[in-house]
């Protein structure tokens, strides 16, 4: 891997206190030496790995040399074209930590900023900003979840005489697992106090089964023990007792509890031998992997919302229940995404609970 003289120098070096940044590097270089992992060697030295990387390759093409600094001390600037170069260079990262481009200007300029706001400003003129990491399912396909939104467009359009005349209650159903941490969030508190809330129990939960009428946007929400085919009937008929005299369309997500067991066996004998346009109860899909397409995932976004900003209410689990039953259950919500399928008639009573 490398000659014994260099190890010998690298030790050396090492031992004669050298600048910090030098330290690092060789640090860095002895501990790949023995075999330690880059990914330990990072969370160490709290290096990226392509600090690493350029340290390892420079020490095996010119040896100790390359770990000391051209430049001693810290420029106070850098040149226009040094600028453009950082610039270019941003621009082709999908992402950049802040610690990877703090080495990147030491390593290639002998530039350290004394203030982080100078590396703030060249990400700025890269356009890239601190942002939160959204989640990404990969086994999304963007092209079925388009063309089940045109499917589901067309059943309701198809229906549409029914659903406006009241024969026909279309709701969209979605679970909601509410645990006790969910009301930790970000808010506004002095600096140098801790925003703190009494829990006893971070992962006590409940359950929650949550329908959204689509044509009124009135919200009705039952609590559960857990998410399964023997709670989804017991929903499925709470929803009927609330629409006697109509018949009910569902959409949800592919859970196997909302299409075997107890459930399957309920729509047989609900549904019997009539034709599927006389269901008294019929069952359809959103695409899998994207709960976007559902609007109740937004309804309960705002629930939990309403509890971070309340924490100072949420003294104890069953209060928290409460308050998220009543932010919920009966009301009738409006915003833009409740209308992604197409707009209907409301000349309509909501229903009492």
């Amino acid at each position: 891997m490398c000659e014994q003289p260099n190890l010998k120098q690298l030790s050396d070096f090492i031992d004669s206190n050298p600048d910090p940044r030098e330290q690092k590097r060789a640090l860095a270089i002895m501990m790949w030496i023995e075999g330690v992992p880059c990914s330990k060697i990072q969370k160490i030295l709290n290096v990226s790995a392509a600090f690493i990387s350029q340290c390892k390759a420079k020490f095996i093409k010119n040896g100790v040399e390359e770990v000391r600094l051209k430049y001693q001390g810290s420029k106070a600037y850098l040149s226009q074209l040094e600028r453009t170069e950082i610039i270019t260079y941003l621009e082709a990262k999908e992402f950049l930590s802040l610690q990877e481009l703090r080495e990147y200007i030491e390593d290639k300029y002998d530039v350290r900023f004394k203030s982080n706001q100078s590396y703030y400003q060249l990400f700025d003129e890269a356009e890239i900003s601190w942002k939160k990491t959204q989640k990404k399912n990969p086994k999304k396909n963007d092209k079925l979840v388009e063309t089940k939104k045109i499917e589901i467009e067309k059943i309701l359009e198809e229906n549409r005489e029914e659903i406006e005349a009241g024969r026909l209650v279309v709701y969209m159903i979605d679970e909601c697992h509410l645990l006790w941490g969910d009301v930790c969030g970000y808010v506004w508190g002095k600096t140098k106090i801790r925003v703190e809330v009494p829990m006893t129990n971070q992962k006590e939960r409940q359950t929650y089964f949550g329908a959204l009428n689509y044509q009124t946007k009135q919200f009705f929400v039952q609590e559960y023990g857990a998410g399964n085919s023997e709670n989804t009937v017991l929903f499925v008929k709470y929803l009927q007792s609330l629409n006697t005299a109509a018949r009910i369309l569902i959409f949800w997500d592919g859970a196997s509890y909302h299409k075997y067991a107890e459930m399957r066996d309920y729509l047989g004998l609900v549904n019997q031998d009539l034709e599927k346009s006389e269901w008294l109860i019929r069952c359809e899909l959103f695409a899998p992997n994207s709960p976007e397409q559902n609007p109740v995932e937004d309804i309960w976004l705002q629930g939990k919302r309403f509890l971070r900003e309340h924490w100072y209410l949420c003294r104890t689990f069953p209060l928290i229940k409460k308050l998220f039953m009543l932010v919920t259950h009966s009301q009738v919500f409006n915003f833009p995404k409740l209308d992604m399928y197409g707009l209907f008639d409301k000349n309509y009573k909501l229903i009492p609970t």
